[in-house]
This record gives structure tokens, sequence and C-alpha cells, in this order.
């Protein structure tokens, strides 16, 4: 099974991509504007079925719109007019990865901590915490410890919330909300297997709503 990315360089003046970029519902739309390059009737949860995990990258070009599946997107699926896109397999680096490799890596995730009844109920708080400064940096340390990376160097950057209303058949119409943060650094390789894992499968929640994609590429050597 081969993964793929796919860099998409959205063309500010359509229509489409203001309305998946920069509208309220961004997060939802652009994840519909994304499973629609996939095949239908992929069964009840078609993005863990084609391993689907997205991120939006700020550039001095503007916004890059990242796309990574385990099923190459059919990209003729785009309106027209919605920028340019381009797929390229992974396999060739994630085949590289061994044990003390230094490689630079990205992922913007939504970290969070869920506490116990009891303390829900003492501090009166909600099933899910978001965390933020320190606590979202020691979150990102531990997920990747256990996604078989020892971080060398870490930057951490608060993005916008990602939102979206869920309808369901029967019942109310559900809110979503994921803040997110964005983590770069340098990170030395510990285990290849849990790291090919992760990458493939995302971190942490929110996935269909731009967290979880995991980037990495080798690290530049320093004199």
């Amino acid at each position: 099974m081969s993964t793929w990315l796919t860099r998409m360089v959205p063309n500010p003046r359509s229509q489409d991509v203001r309305r998946d970029l920069t509208s309220r519902t961004a997060a939802m739309n652009l994840h519909r504007r994304l499973m629609a390059l996939f095949p239908d009737n992929a069964g009840p949860d078609p993005r863990a079925q084609f391993g689907v995990l997205f991120r939006i990258d700020d550039t001095p070009a503007g916004p890059h719109i990242l796309l990574q599946s385990t099923h190459q997107p059919d990209l003729t699926r785009l309106p027209d007019g919605y920028g340019t896109a381009q797929s390229r397999p992974l396999d060739a680096l994630l085949d590289a990865l061994k044990p003390g490799l230094t490689i630079r890596y990205r992922c913007a995730a939504s970290p969070i901590r869920k506490p116990g009844a009891t303390t829900r109920a003492l501090y009166n708080l909600p099933a899910v915490v978001p965390l933020t400064g320190t606590h979202a940096d020691e979150w990102w340390t531990r997920q990747a410890d256990t996604a078989g990376l020892k971080p060398l160097t870490l930057h951490s950057q608060p993005l916008d919330t990602a939102q979206a209303t869920r309808t369901p058949t029967t019942g109310a119409p559900q809110h979503i909300r994921h803040a997110r943060t964005r983590f770069d650094g340098r990170a030395t390789i510990t285990d290849p297997d849990l790291l090919r894992q992760k990458i493939t499968e995302g971190i942490g929640r929110g996935k269909a709503y731009g967290c979880g994609l995991l980037s990495i590429a080798p690290a530049r050597s320093t004199p």
C-alpha cells in the first residue's frame, strides 16, 4: 500500500477556495472538498478507509494545502480554476527511516486532556480540556515518544480553532471545535515502524478537520 502526498497551491481568486480556506466553517468545507477526490461508497468511515489527513501551511507565496492519503486522489475532481496540485508517493521516504536518523517534523494537532469524572465534578471542567502553552508542548512530547521520535528541538505556535457543525439523521446538530497548535522541530528516530504507523494514521483527534498530519523531512546537516 502506497502513501501519497499531494500539494495544492490554491487560487486566491477562486470563490471555492475562499469558501474552503477563509469561511467560519472552512475546516468542514475543506474536508468535504478533499474527500470528493476519492471513490464514493467507501463504507461508514471513508476518511479512515483512504487514510486522508490534511493541513494548511502558510508560505511566503500564500497558503498551501497538504493532503496525505493511502489512495491516489483524483485531482480532476477539483473545480475549474481551483489552483494547481501535484501528487507523489512517499514510499521512498518512509522506507528510508532508520533508528538514529535525525529528521525535521511538523504537525498541526489538537492537544487535549480528558479529566476523570471526579476531577471534572470538583473543578467544574468539561469532558475535554484543550491544552495550550507548556501543557501543549508536554502533550506533544508524549505523542512524539509514542510515534517513535525523540524531540531535539520544539517550537509551538497556536492556530485558529477548527469549527464545524455536524447534523445527524436524528437529534440536534452537533457543534464541533478543535483547538489547534502547530509543532515544529528536529527529532531523532527511535522506532521507524512506530513512526511509519503514526505518519499513516495521524496523531490525536480532529483528523477530519485539519489536525494530526505528521510531516517529516531529512534534517539538513550543520557544520
